[in-house]
């Protein structure tokens, strides 16, 4: 039996490509292709199939990638959504991840990478790109503890972990938290060296696994 597939993408020449290249991968079939993530609810209110995965791009009309996927953790939490993006975003990562995505890829991959992505969600229950590092996709864990382990993390420390979840660079944090931004700098080398982190991705995913976003 193969692993079902939705993809979500208002690029029909995108999706249709997608939808091809999968049709030839052994273990995964395409149910159906939506445009938003609106079609995608009432395909769903439809009683259509209820697939695995869906493959949900960030940038569309209607209903974004963002919307959908903030719908589907709330109402379809067992269906792993990859999302697919033209960039290596950061922003767009910490933002995917806060509404649910267990995954991140490009829509520039090779056909092979697609496929062992989808391998990898499936087996793992996530997929990020290496970019992401692996110390990020640790904090994903239900093993990672964090705060519980010990680790002494100061209010203001604490208040700096909620922006970062944010689309504020640290400049625009530093104004929110009445400091220099210097002082901001301070507390992210702080978090970095404490939680043994080295993006902001890796805090932003942290303090969304701590309940520690805005």
């Amino acid at each position: 039996m193969k692993n079902s597939i939705v993809i979500v993408d208002d690029h029909v020449l995108i999706a249709n490509a997608l939808s091809s290249i999968i049709s030839n991968f052994e273990q995964f079939e395409v149910l159906y292709v939506c445009e938003n993530g609106l079609e995608l609810q009432n395909k769903f209110k439809q009683d259509e199939a209820i697939p695995a995965i869906v493959l949900l791009d960030i940038s569309m009309p209607v209903m974004d990638g963002f919307e959908t996927a903030k719908w589907l953790k709330s109402d379809y939490p067992n269906v792993l959504v990859m999302a697919l993006s033209m960039q290596d975003d950061e922003q767009s990562l910490i933002k995917m991840i806060k509404n649910g995505a267990k995954g991140y890829m490009l829509k520039n991959v090779h056909p092979k990478e697609l496929e062992n992505a989808l391998l990898k969600i499936l087996k793992n229950g996530q997929f990020f790109p290496e970019w992401a590092t692996s110390k990020v996709l640790s904090t994903l864990n239900d093993d990672y503890t964090g705060f519980s382990n010990g680790i002494k993390i100061s209010d203001r420390e604490k208040e700096f972990l909620k922006y970062t979840v944010t689309e504020m660079n640290y400049k625009e944090i530093s104004e929110k938290m009445f400091c220099s931004p210097r002082t901001v700098e301070n507390y992210r080398d702080s978090l970095f060296e404490k939680l043994e982190l080295k993006t902001r991705v890796g805090l932003a995913v942290y303090a969304i696994k701590n309940g520690y976003d805005v």
